[in-house]
This record gives C-alpha cells, sequence and structure tokens, in this order.
C-alpha cells in the first residue's frame, strides 16, 4: 500500500516570522492559508516583488524594527512602541534625530551586549582550563594504571 504524504504545512504566522516580515504587510492570499514547506522554500529562494519590497522598505516587525534601531524588543516595550511596525524611512528618521528614550536604550543595549560578551570570554576560559585539568587527570591516572 502507498502512503500518499500530506505537505507539512504551518500557519502564515509562521511562515512570516521565517520570512522576517510583518504579517498585516502581506497579501490577502498570503495571510488566509497555510504555506507549504515547498512554498517556503520557493518564497526564500526567489522572493516576488511584494516580498522583496517589504523587506526593503517594510513595515517590519518589531524584532526587524528592533535590531535596525540598535536595541531589544524589550526596550521597544519600555518605549511603549509595543505595536511598532515601522518602515525604513521611519526607522531611518529615528536614528538621524534620536529621542531621548532611543539614546537611552542604545546605550543599555551596548552594555548588556558588552557584558554577554564579558561573561561568555570568561565562560569559555573556564571551559579549557578545565578541559586542561581532565587531560592532566587522565594523564595521571593512565600513569598509575601502568605501575
Amino acid at each position: 500500500m502507498a502512503s500518499n504524504k500530506t505537505p507539512q504545512t504551518m500557519k502564515p504566522e509562521t511562515a512570516a516570522k521565517k520570512l522576517n516580515v510583518y504579517l498585516p504587510a502581506t497579501p490577502d492570499e498570503f495571510q488566509n492559508q497555510p504555506v507549504t514547506r515547498e512554498q517556503l522554500n520557493e518564497l526564500l529562494a526567489s522572493p516576488p516583488e511584494w516580498l522583496v519590497e517589504l523587506r526593503k522598505n517594510g513595515p517590519h516587525p518589531r524584532q526587524e524594527v528592533a535590531r535596525k534601531l540598535g536595541i531589544s524588543v524589550s526596550g521597544l516595550a519600555r518605549a511603549e512602541m509595543t505595536d511598532a511596525a515601522l518602515t525604513t524611512a521611519e526607522i531611518t528618521a529615528l536614528l538621524e534625530a534620536p529621542p531621548a528614550w532611543l539614546v537611552t536604550e542604545r546605550a543599555t543595549h551596548a552594555e548588556v551586549m558588552a557584558e554577554n560578551s564579558r561573561i561568555n570570554e570568561r565562560n569559555a576560559g573556564l571551559r579549557v582550563l578545565a578541559e586542561e585539568k581532565a587531560r592532566k587527570e587522565q594523564k595521571q591516572r593512565e600513569r598509575e594504571q601502568q605501575e
């Protein structure tokens, strides 16, 4: 008996996240029907004009707005921009004449990123030391077994 596999589908919301676009700005036919993996791969491989335009000019989803502004999504929430789906032009305008909240959030984000980098470097150093210690202990056990 041959099995007829149905194609795996995802909700339009999920597909929009994978495409990094703001769902309400997509065409109705995209918003109102499930998207198959094959369709998603096709959109990624050769994006239609609407997708190219959305990626270039927006409106952009919250995560992309935060990334382009150089802040966190939490920073957008603190600025009460939780429904922020800004266009590229609006983002550029904010960057050219940053309001006080944006200056503060960019500084906070930079501090957090620097601290995360410092912690990651420290943890990498600790891992190297632990591996070195484990190798020495292993060599010591091998020597003891040979005696």
